[in-house]
C-alpha cells in the first residue's frame, strides 16, 4: 500500500511539473498575489483555500475550487494546480484522518486538466 501511495505522490508531482513547462514555462507552480490592495477572485479564493487547507478541511477546500473555476483563466490553472501540490505534501495518514486520499488528489489534478483540455497522453 504505501509503495502504490508513494507512486500516486509521484505521479501528481509529474503532472504539475508537466504543466508548470508547457502551460507556464516554470519549472515549479506556485500562486502569488501580486497586488494585495487588488485581489482578484482567484485570489480571493487563494486565501479561502489555504485558510481550509491550515484547518484540514481538504474535501471542502477542494468543492470550493471547482465552484470557483475559470476554465479560461491561467490564473485558475495555477491556483488548482497549486492547491493539490499543497495537499499532496501532507502524509497519507493526515489525508486519510481528514476523509481524503492521494488517489483524490491524482483524480483531481486529472479532472482539471480536463476541464482545461490539457492533454497528459505523454505521461
Amino acid at each position: 500500500m504505501a509503495y502504490q501511495q508513494d507512486w500516486v505522490m509521484r505521479q501528481v508531482e509529474m503532472l504539475v511539473q508537466f504543466v508548470a513547462r508547457t502551460i507556464f514555462h516554470q519549472d515549479s507552480i506556485s500562486y502569488d498575489i501580486i497586488d494585495e490592495s487588488n485581489l482578484s477572485q482567484p485570489d480571493l479564493i487563494f486565501n479561502k483555500l489555504r485558510n481550509l487547507i491550515a484547518k484540514r478541511e481538504i474535501c471542502e477546500a477542494e468543492n470550493l475550487l471547482f465552484e470557483n473555476i475559470d476554465k479560461d483563466d491561467n490564473k485558475s490553472l495555477a491556483l488548482a494546480l497549486d492547491f493539490y501540490q499543497n495537499i499532496n505534501r501532507m502524509t497519507d495518514e493526515e489525508l486519510e484522518a481528514h476523509n481524503f486520499s492521494r488517489q483524490e488528489i491524482n483524480d483531481g489534478i486529472h479532472e482539471i486538466l480536463h476541464m482545461f483540455n490539457i492533454s497528459t497522453l505523454n505521461l
